[in-house]
């Protein structure tokens, strides 16, 4: 890792896309220090005292602690997500239209990223009323200049502007949020939206330590408990690490043997390969995509007083303490771990690709019976890919339930590993690819 780093370092070109990188989480963390108008400065206790253990601790994890102090950057990369997902969906859904224009090369890519602006600012108007309706039935909002009324302001004109500027701030905190991410893909390393996450998680660090201090120093059963609970803490925390790298690396080879082909005087093929698929190839991304959905409910809830009837009804049945909430998210994950392999590899393109450069599958027929045998192993590996996530990011939160609540802290922290991870490695990979690619010799050399 260290060496990957040390080699990137002396290619100019890949020093200057780290820096830029750098540079704008920096931009991004200064966005989610920034307040808002008319919001309350110091909720953040108050926050995690109403909301620890519930989606919005998690979704404040995945802002970098920004939606708990109500600061400019609170949405963070959710309607960004909720946008991408939205439209990938589109285009499976209508093949023939939107599905042939996100097809059609670069023109294609750059109708689809501008139909995704669009749907992203819609979708943090939304979120941004209805965040702001949760800091007002919360009392976090300035009473001087905001007097609320159930769904709106209530205090005239003067409150309703008041109202206006703060759910115009954090939708600009959203758009700003959104040409960060894409400013990354272009010029930086590594996926934009993948990237803010990453950092925003590992800002917590510095907290996530102080509370280990806390419970080993402070433990109620005792220093001893509590230094064996701190060793027990770190040693699972590696485990998952490990079990994490070892799963990303792993991969299922299928063999390809290539016919010689003789072109002229000299003979082409006739050596064996191997078609790698990995066994988990999703990455993080159905996590993400499942997160964003599974927390729409939990969203519109804050819509309403804290004791009305549906927002009630929606924290006892479909917050994260719920079997409903649990279920619904591991279905999700399967369906989009799924949903991801089907719009990012096609086994008929693959299979094509295979027969006009010459090769076959031994003991498979080339064309329509390799693509169903590449898409049979491919199912295999993504429900074992898909079952790998419920463990990580699944299991902590069935533990939770189970010990009834006991582990609120611990039902959000493997999929925020798995981020934090899988993204590392997906970076290291991408800056040995630049690497490799710039060291490689021609012929001319």
């Amino acid at each position: 890792m260290f060496k990957t780093l040390k080699n990137a370092w002396k290619i100019q070109e890949i020093q200057n896309k780290i820096l830029f990188t750098l540079l704008i989480i920096l931009l991004y963390r200064v966005g989610s220090a920034i307040p808002v108008p008319y919001v309350q400065a110091g909720i953040l206790d108050s926050f995690n005292a109403a909301y620890g253990g519930t989606i919005f601790n998690y979704m404040s994890i995945l802002s970098g602690g920004a939606m708990a102090q109500a600061t400019l950057f609170a949405l963070s990369v959710s309607p960004y997500i909720t946008s991408s997902i939205v439209i990938q969906l589109l285009t499976v859904a209508f093949p023939d239209s939107l599905g042939k224009i996100a097809k059609d090369g670069e023109e294609g890519q750059k109708k689809v990223k501008k139909w995704t602006r669009y749907v992203t600012v819609g979708i943090a108007l939304v979120t941004a009323y209805g965040y702001t309706a949760l800091l007002a039935n919360n009392g976090w909002l300035d009473s001087n200049h905001i007097q609320w009324g159930g769904m709106w302001a209530s205090n005239g004109f003067a409150g309703t502007v008041n109202t206006l500027v703060i759910i115009a701030s954090y939708v600009a905190g959203a758009a700003v949020i959104m040409w960060l991410a894409e400013l990354i893909d272009a010029k930086g390393i590594g996926n934009g939206i993948s990237m803010i996450l990453f950092f925003n998680i590992i800002s917590r660090g510095p907290s996530l330590i102080g509370s280990l201090w806390n419970m080993i120093a402070y433990n109620k059963n005792g220093l001893v408990v509590g230094i064996l609970l701190g060793i027990l803490s770190v040693a699972v925390t590696a485990g998952m690490v490990l079990l994490v790298v070892w799963v990303t690396h792993s991969e299922r080879r299928i063999p390809i043997q290539y016919a010689k082909r003789v072109v002229g005087r000299k003979m082409y093929g006739g050596q064996g390969t191997n078609l790698p698929i990995k066994l988990n190839m999703t990455g993080v991304m159905p996590i993400i995509f499942a997160s964003s959905i599974v927390s729409v409910p939990a969203t519109i809830a804050t819509f309403f007083a804290e004791d009305n009837g549906f927002r009630v009804w929606v924290e006892k049945w479909l917050g994260p303490q719920s079997w409903i909430y649990v279920i619904v998210y591991i279905v999700l994950i399967v369906a989009f771990a799924y949903f991801y392999i089907l719009i990012s590899f096609n086994p008929i393109e693959v299979a094509n690709n295979i027969k006009n450069n010459g090769g076959s599958v031994p003991g498979i027929r080339t064309g329509k019976p390799t693509a169903d045998y590449i898409t049979k192993i491919l199912n295999r590996i993504t429900l074992i890919g898909a079952f790998f996530l419920i463990v990580v990011a699944g299991l902590p939160m069935i533990i939770n339930i189970v010990s009834g609540g006991s582990f609120a802290g611990l039902a959000f922290g493997g999929s925020s590993l798995l981020i934090v991870v899988g993204v590392a490695l997906e970076v290291f990979t991408d800056i040995e690819a630049q690497i490799t690619m710039r060291n490689y010799k021609g012929f001319l050399d």
